[in-house]
């Protein structure tokens, strides 16, 4: 298997925590809530007394070493697609991170030791992705733990998988519970039973799902990665730049090169980069669509006086946009009346079975003012109960054309 490209699985999980501890290596950590609560802890702050649902100061207390820090979901999805680029770049071109801290991969032996190596995370190596994700769980950090390709010893990696570890295979907590309270402990207990008796225990959905798995059922493949995930734009200054006018001039040059780059799709997270003498620093935002070049530049100026990095001086500034995707907009069930057969049946048994949409402001913050319900056929207005049908205002431009088609039905006598 030394030769062959396999799945390989990393695990970056609970990824929060996993990135405090990527920015601060060898110091005890831990992730706040907003209300400056615990959240998790690394073993090293656990070992020293921190626990969930600790304040602030008592956790230090506990550990005066202990560095906390809020973890925004916007930035830690932006640091993660961030992390998936440089997988990508670096390792393979077939890379998948749908869930946060938990990574697929198609590698070789010598990549995937070299990956758990640099990432200092456990990884795991088979020829399907659960198999690997099963390998990751049991690897030490920074360790790659390989299954052979064959179905003996994937059995028997199976077969001693603690019953802890079954929530990677989609069985609820609360079914763990009641499979413990029996007496199981590894997955090769459950292997002992009926198909039609884990579907009985564990429900319909999560029976099956597990059956499918035990007879053989496996996801060997990755998708080819789409790189261009994330979009980045930077300035070096030679002097330190301590200037907010000054910056916020830097942020409009860099956010009008990024609306370019952005071809008409739209990001959901923008993360600033500040590079001074004491280090990075970073803040992310959510963006709301529509994006222009103005807002985003408002956003980021934000997002950065925020931080009071100002006061160190910049001697680099970076903008970055995550989750990338193409607007999409969905105006009716089918195009047209004609398109198909089953849409002249159905109207002609309920004629008033369907309706379109009529778009009357996009940009409109009321549901009710931004469309309408048509009818199909006749394009008159119909209430419906989804978006109730106040009395609105057209907008100038519609009530303009109404002036001037009033105005020519008068001259041509209507």
């Amino acid at each position: 298997m030394a030769g062959a490209r396999s799945v390989a699985c990393v695990l970056l999980s609970p990824w929060p925590l996993a990135h405090v501890q990527r920015q601060h290596p060898g110091v005890p950590v831990a992730v706040l809530g907003e209300d400056r609560r615990v959240r998790q802890a690394c073993a090293d702050a656990r070992a020293a007394g921190v626990r969930p649902g600790m304040r602030e100061a008592a956790a230090l207390s506990r550990c005066p070493e202990l560095h906390a820090a809020v973890v925004p979901a916007p930035e830690a999805q932006a640091v993660w697609a961030e992390l998936l680029e440089q997988l990508y770049a670096r390792f393979s071109d077939r890379v998948e991170g749908r869930e946060a801290g938990r990574a697929f991969l198609t590698l070789g032996a010598a990549g995937a030791r070299d990956l758990a190596a640099a990432l200092h995370a456990p990884a795991g190596l088979a020829a399907s992705r659960e198999v690997a994700l099963l390998a990751a769980l049991r690897a030490p950090p920074g360790e790659l733990r390989t299954v052979p390709a064959g179905d003996a010893a994937e059995q028997a990696v199976l077969r001693t998988t603690p019953l802890a570890q079954l929530d990677a295979l989609g069985v609820p907590p609360a079914a763990l519970e009641r499979l413990h309270f029996l007496g199981v402990r590894q997955l090769g207990d459950l292997m002992a039973w009926s198909a039609a008796q884990r579907e009985a225990f564990l429900g319909v959905d999560v029976g099956r799902r597990l059956n499918r798995f035990l007879a053989g059922e496996r996801s060997a493949l990755v998708d080819r990665y789409r790189p261009g995930q994330v979009l980045a734009a930077d300035l070096t200054f030679g002097a330190p730049l301590m200037d907010a006018t000054q910056v916020d001039a830097a942020l409009r040059d860099l956010t009008g090169d990024l609306m370019t780059a952005l071809r008409g799709r739209v990001a959901a997270t923008l993360t600033v980069q500040a590079d001074t003498l004491g280090g990075r620093l970073e803040a992310t935002r959510q963006l709301k669509w529509p994006l222009d070049a103005a807002g985003m530049a408002r956003v980021a100026g934000l997002a950065l006086h925020g931080t009071g990095v100002l006061a160190l001086g910049l001697d680099r500034l970076g903008v970055q946009l995550g989750g990338l995707a193409h607007p999409a907009r969905m105006v009716g069930l089918w195009a047209g009346a004609a398109e198909l057969e089953v849409t002249k049946a159905l109207l002609a048994r309920f004629p008033d079975g369907l309706v379109r949409v009529e778009w009357l402001d996009p940009w409109a913050y009321a549901t009710d003012a931004q469309y309408a319900w048509v009818d199909w056929l006749t394009g008159e207005v119909r209430a419906r109960d989804l978006t109730p049908r106040p009395h609105w205002t057209p907008r100038p431009a519609a009530r303009r054309e109404q002036a001037v088609q009033r105005v020519l039905a008068f001259f041509e006598g209507a």
